[in-house]
């Protein structure tokens, strides 16, 4: 560790920002702050670590150029990137935080103080991480963005003892480095590379949510690896918070989708697209609405339930959503939100869009909370969700998707799905819920859909 006891005592001021602003984000209320908290704690670690450099004489001319070159992509990256895209963009920080750590631990080996066993080791695993995520986080990247190269599963035969053999090779390398030889650390990188890609090609679309959370979580362990390289307390710290955050994450993602860890890890999660009953007969009784008949409706309303899902997150409809959403309660309706853990392209997305829409945060009920009080609902509004909310995940073991708990919009007194036309979700199978008796569908965009409910609203006061 580093011996200015100066500092070690700021480093340790900034750890405790970032524990703080960790518990911050537990709750969508202290979110902000805990944001805020977190980043004044990576200031400071900066400042402090630009400090040590100075002290020890180093140069920080390719460090400001570095700088600045970093602060004007990532300016750029906040104001363009849509919050559509968002889950894309966190793709690509986790892997750009590998891949940082692929070049400082390999660039710690040039220097000869780096030579002990411990620190060759940990160099060796910090690289080993480093570009998994790296290559892992550019697939999933393409398969969020829907690019042609990724949008289907890639299989190999015999995948799994293929990507055991790697892993296996790549951990005995780094043992070998840890003894001395050197040479092994780019061979390192090249193999946890391919079995990046590896991993995360044969996972479908649908759990996308549950990937981006375990890249995360490696994105820290790899940062905490390169803290021993380079015996940065601040950066072992914040990588083990990271890794351990991201793995309970995972876990709970993997709840959410009735998914096994184990399963994640080792990369054989599905999509979906089991057979089951044919599409035409499923919906050979859906019932089509318009937006004057699902105004009636909400007009005598007593309680509403929206149910976003990825589509809202396409159609922009989240702000239509919201002027909805504050008609119905100037009426003395009662309005929420139900939130299923997995809705959209990575956890937490229709909470962040919602909040964007600046939609009150204790009117978001989370699936657990909502479920219980459903029949009770007088209209529930499905916007662009589908697997979610499909009853087949309760009642068909040979269904995909059986097992994962879903918003239970089917017990309410009568659901509205606003969708552009019957295809499937991720998990490509029917979806009952459509044809239901208590079920009405309003095809068309989602925000203009909203907005055309807004507009019929209006004109019947």
């Amino acid at each position: 560790m580093t011996v200015n006891p100066v500092i070690d005592i700021a480093y340790l001021v900034a750890a405790v920002l970032f524990i703080f602003g960790l518990k911050g984000m537990t709750h969508p209320r202290t979110a902000v702050r805990g944001n805020k908290l977190g980043a004044a704690g990576m200031t400071l670690a900066v400042i402090i670590a630009l400090c040590a450099l100075a002290a020890q004489g180093a140069g920080f001319g390719l460090i400001l150029l570095g700088a600045v070159i970093g602060s004007v992509i990532g300016a750029a990256l906040a104001i363009k990137i849509e919050m559509t895209a968002m889950p894309q963009l966190v793709a690509l920080f986790n892997g750009f935080g590998g891949l940082a750590s692929v070049f400082v631990a390999g660039g710690a080996l040039l220097d000869p103080q780096n030579n002990r066993w411990d620190a060759l080791l940990a160099s060796g695993v910090s690289g080993l991480i480093g570009a998994v995520t790296f290559t892992g986080s550019v697939v999933a990247f393409g398969k969020l963005q829907e690019l042609k190269a990724f949008r289907k599963p890639l299989r190999l035969p015999a995948q799994q003892p293929i990507n055991g053999a790697l892993a296996l090779a790549s951990l005995l390398m780094c043992v070998m480095l840890s003894q001395g030889t050197l040479s092994l650390y780019w061979p390192i990188v090249l193999i946890a590379s391919a079995l990046g890609v590896l991993l995360v090609s044969p996972i479908g679309g649908a759990d996308m949510p549950v990937v981006i959370a375990l890249l995360n979580s490696y994105s820290g362990l790899a940062a905490a690896a390169t803290g021993f390289v380079i015996n940065n307390s601040v950066l072992i710290i914040s990588g083990s918070l990271v890794g351990a955050s991201g793995i309970i994450l995972t876990k709970l993602m993997c709840k959410a989708m009735n998914r096994s860890l184990t399963n994640v890890l080792f990369g054989v999660m599905d999509g979906g697209g089991g057979k089951g009953p044919d599409a035409d007969e499923v919906y050979a009784t859906v019932r089509s609405t318009s937006a004057d008949d699902v105004a009636m409706l909400l007009e005598s309303a007593q309680r509403v339930v929206f149910v976003p899902g990825y589509g809202m997150a396409v159609a922009q409809a989240q702000h239509a959503v919201r002027d909805l959403g504050k008609m119905l309660e100037d009426r003395d309706i009662e309005v929420e939100y139900a939130i299923h853990p997995v809705a959209g392209r990575m956890p937490g997305h229709m909470n962040v869009l919602l909040a964007e829409a600046d939609i009150d945060y204790e009117k978001l009920k989370e699936m657990d909370a909502i479920n219980p009080t459903m029949e009770t609902v007088s209209v529930a509004i499905v916007i662009g969700a589908n697997d979610v909310v499909n009853p087949v995940a309760e009642t068909d073991p040979g269904s995909p998707i059986y097992g994962m708990p879903i918003i239970q919009v089917n017990k309410a007194q009568t659901v509205v799905v606003i969708k552009r036309s019957l295809s499937p979700g991720f998990a490509q199978i029917p979806n009952p819920l459509f044809a239901a008796e208590n079920t009405l569908m309003l095809f068309g965009d989602g925000q203009q859909a909203v907005l055309d409910i807004v507009t019929a609203l209006k004109e019947n006061a």
